[in-house]
């Protein structure tokens, strides 16, 4: 594991496979609960399987990363996408990149590549993205808080977060502030217009399928959706052959 400065925090990363002269990058963006450490070994694999780069790090507040100050912003995602990514990516001098995002890292990545217009940029994969909020969503975090006061989820995330109360709250109060109902990143998709792979669970229990109809809509690149059968908010567990082919087809195609 290493650190590197962006955003105003310490933000540590790990890499996979070839270096950024050598070959593009994937840059993997975590869920709202996400670290380095809870991709597992999806990122080595995803390397190997397209013959690209690839470089994981955990946002400030989770992981290994730096604290940040409660309460969260409810622009957080804002943030990430149009400031502490494009800072990481310079920092780190790469030059081709195609973003892989979960949930809360895939709706960054739509806010990056449709309000950066960086050349850099080649594609985006985005899994289980949220474009708007819906009650689906709000009921299941909801039920998170109850799973992190009441139950196991606590002890189960303090394994990879070492300030686990920031990493929670953080993500856990910003959607259940009454005014995070109205968030909403639509904006930003007519001006994407690099190729967008959008994937998501059948059974996605933070999401209904109207947020890959809304990507679809909206984006101003060519847009390919896929809903995968029994697979619920995170493809890269729940269905990871099917997940690490399609990203292997997607590149490839970016890349001949």
């Amino acid at each position: 594991m290493q650190h590197i400065a962006a955003g105003g925090h310490r933000l540590e990363y790990r890499w996979h496979g070839p270096a950024a002269a050598a070959a593009p990058t994937l840059v993997f963006l975590h869920e709202g609960l996400g670290s380095v450490a809870q991709w597992k070994d999806f990122p080595q694999r995803a390397a190997a399987a397209s013959g690209c780069g690839a470089l994981v790090y955990s946002r400030a507040g989770y992981g290994g990363s730096d604290p940040v100050s409660l309460p969260r912003p409810l622009d957080y995602m804002h943030r990430e996408g149009l400031v502490v990514l494009p800072q990481l990516l310079d920092a780190l001098r790469l030059e081709r990149i195609i973003l892989v995002g979960h949930s809360d890292g895939g709706s960054i990545s739509l806010i990056y590549a449709g309000g950066a217009a960086d050349q850099r940029l080649l594609g985006v994969v985005t899994l289980a993205a949220h474009v708007f909020n819906e009650e689906i969503c709000v009921a299941s975090i909801r039920q998170a808080r109850t799973a992190y006061q009441q139950g196991n989820l606590r002890a189960a995330l303090a394994r990879y977060h070492s300030d686990v109360d920031c990493a929670f709250w953080g993500w856990n109060q910003a959607w259940l502030d009454p005014g995070f109902m109205q968030w909403n990143i639509k904006k930003f998709l007519p001006g994407i217009r690099v190729p967008l792979l959008a994937m998501q669970g059948e059974q996605d229990e933070y999401g209904s399928a109207a947020q890959l109809d809304a990507i679809k809509a909206g984006s101003g690149g060519p847009t390919q959706i896929r809903l995968l059968p029994d697979c619920r908010h995170s493809p890269q567990r729940d269905q990871p052959k099917m997940t690490l082919d399609a990203i292997a087809g997607f590149v490839a195609e970016r890349l001949n």
